[in-house]
């Protein structure tokens, strides 16, 4: 079925082959009925990445089949938000008449916001020279002009210039809350924004009352620890990666969250500090001990959490797991729900009309 042909009966058909599967999967944990959040059928994804591929003077999108490798034209992409197909069509004919931009031009990267900004990546397969630059800014000069927000990027190998920010700001309402989010070129952002929305929603519908405080594991650009902090007293975050850990600072300031440290660490290094094991020089100036966290928010990557960090998991009353990979999420349940039971279960339609799943459980420390 090619995306034109799909219709909204379509799109429940196969929401509800994701909830029987989802259902099934987590049977032997005896969960709550299950909360299913659907996603726009259609124009949901914020990210697209795409080859290029090239015809004597001519240049479009394309996709490569899997299996064949057979090349597939993509002119414009349903899957994608509006605003990247709006874009798509006005950049390739930005870029044809250009020798310059169109060498060695090989992909093209879009992140979208529904504040309406845009940041463009072109990938080249050489180095950018000095004659690339002034067209380039002509082209986004053009292309500004046609009401697009745009940022373009060039990249190249050990290579990166920007024509001017290198991030957008995204605008998400949650609970009648409009939060600020800096997004970061070739940075993890969600990349359903709709869904997102409701994913910060339920986080913060879960953990409604909530005493004490909250420690987040893989905080990314603080997405959940922000929307989160209101909930609770004060809020210790981690994350490894430089850029998310700038982008969270950002964000703590732009939505004047005050009791919301970031620390930049892995959730094992983490583990290691929690439990007096080793000490960072990066925890100085930080009184854990002053923390009473019985609640924890986990949104690993699609491995799961190591055995490690499930068992320093296991130590908190009151658990948020989102996951992105089910199967893993049910793999840490066997240690999880020795001591935990399931207290609401949610399906979050992150990728439709593929296989993959987003789940979320929130558990609670068994009476007794």
């Amino acid at each position: 079925m090619t995306q034109s042909q799909r219709t909204p009966a379509d799109y429940q058909a196969q929401l509800d082959e994701k909830r029987t599967r989802l259902t099934e999967l987590f049977a032997s944990s005896n969960p709550p009925a299950l909360e299913v959040h659907a996603s726009p059928a259609e124009h949901y994804r914020m990210r697209a990445e795409f080859r290029i591929w090239h015809e004597g003077d001519d240049l479009f999108h394309c996709m490569y089949t899997p299996a064949t490798k057979e090349i597939i034209r993509v002119d414009l992409f349903p899957t994608a938000s509006l605003l990247i197909n709006q874009l798509m069509p006005k950049l390739i004919e930005g870029l044809r008449p250009h020798p310059v931009l169109r060498k060695k031009l090989f992909q093209i990267d879009y992140l979208s916001t529904q504040s309406g900004q845009l940041c463009v990546s072109l990938l080249y397969h050489r180095q950018l020279q000095a004659d690339w630059q002034p067209v380039a800014e002509a082209l986004q000069s053009e292309l500004r002009a046609q009401g697009f927000d745009l940022r373009l990027i060039g990249r190249a190998h050990k290579q990166k210039i920007c024509l001017g920010e290198e991030f957008v700001i995204e605008r998400l309402k949650v609970q009648g809350r409009e939060l600020i989010y800096k997004q970061v070129e070739n940075s993890f952002t969600q990349p359903n924004a709709a869904i997102n929305e409701q994913m910060l929603g339920w986080a913060l519908d879960v953990t409604k009352g909530s005493e004490g405080d909250l420690l987040e594991l893989y905080c990314g650009n603080g997405n959940f620890s922000i929307a989160l902090a209101q909930n609770f007293r004060k809020v210790l975050a981690t994350e490894i990666a430089k850029p998310s850990v700038d982008s969270a600072q950002f964000n703590i300031a732009a939505n004047g969250v005050e009791n919301l440290i970031i620390l930049r660490m892995s959730a094992e290094e983490f583990t290691l500090a929690m439990r007096g094991e080793r000490e960072f020089n990066r925890l100085k100036g930080v009184d854990l001990k002053s923390y009473q966290c019985n609640t924890i928010f986990v949104d690993p990557p699609r491995a799961g959490l190591d055995d490690a960090t499930v068992r320093l998991v296991q130590e908190y009353d009151n658990i948020l797991y989102i996951s992105c990979n089910p199967e893993t999420l049910q793999a840490n349940m066997a240690v999880l729900g020795e001591t935990h039971e399931i207290a609401r279960f949610a399906l979050f339609d992150q990728f439709p009309w593929t296989h993959h799943m987003e789940a979320g459980v929130y558990l609670k420390r068994k009476e007794g």
